[in-house]
């Protein structure tokens, strides 16, 4: 399992992100620049231990309404080749150096861990504490999804896939189950929903986390990647 460190980076995840998020396409523009703060989140193990695996939650307060922004992050050792556009910055860590920080959604290593959590390979972990799992963090499937395929028939490595970044998230066209395409779709700005709330048409399974949208404020849940049939 993952250890966490108790050292400094230079600049910081949350300076990064400031920079980064009005980049996206998913971003809500306030006029102003980003105020990021923790929300919530979560790890994901590396089987390897050579890549860190996180799903940090950032409330931004800059606008007039505060928003809540699902960041997949990777931190690398080395320049991951091929992703360049992917790049969120680099950063100086205390103890482990010069850390490459990426959007995961582009990460081989975070899409196939993401695909085992999905499928319940793989446990997650704890935010801020070492060897610790997340009990928060729920997976669940849908039995009505009006489909015929199920989680456990789709591949559980990941080979190429397509990245796509909408107005309404990110989505990863993975390739082909037995029963055609799947999609990958992680959530960027976070809604609450009822735990009772219908998952997307033809979804296969899905991740709900908890965060606070707003700093200081009480938490809730919501969904924060589906894995479902097709491709649109």
């Amino acid at each position: 399992m993952a250890h966490i460190h108790r050292t400094t980076m230079s600049p910081t995840k949350l300076e990064l992100l400031a920079g980064w998020l009005p980049s996206r396409p998913w971003y809500v523009p306030t006029g102003r620049a980003p105020e990021p703060v923790r929300a919530g989140g979560f790890r994901l193990d590396d089987p390897r231990g050579e890549v860190g695996i996180e799903f940090m939650v950032v409330a931004d307060a800059s606008g007039d309404a505060p928003a809540a922004y699902l960041v997949p992050l990777t931190y690398r050792g080395a320049p991951l080749e091929g992703a360049e556009q992917a790049l969120v910055g680099t950063s100086e860590h205390g103890v482990l150096g010069t850390r490459w920080i990426y959007d995961g959604t582009h990460d081989p290593v975070l899409v196939a861990q993401l695909l085992a959590l999905l499928q319940g390979r793989a446990e997650p972990q704890a935010q801020s504490e070492s060897d610790t799992p997340d009990p928060t963090v729920h997976v669940s499937v849908d039995p009505t999804a009006a489909t015929t395929a199920a989680a456990s028939d789709v591949p559980g490595t990941v080979g190429d896939f397509v990245v796509s970044d909408r107005a309404d998230g990110t989505e990863l066209v993975l390739g082909d189950a037995p029963t055609g395409p799947l999609t990958l779709g992680v959530s960027r700005l976070l809604r609450p929903a009822a735990p009772d709330a219908p998952a997307p048409a033809g979804a296969l399974a899905r991740v709900t986390a908890p965060w606070a949208p707003a700093e200081g404020a009480a938490r809730v849940r919501g969904p924060v990647a589906v894995l479902r049939a097709g491709a649109r």
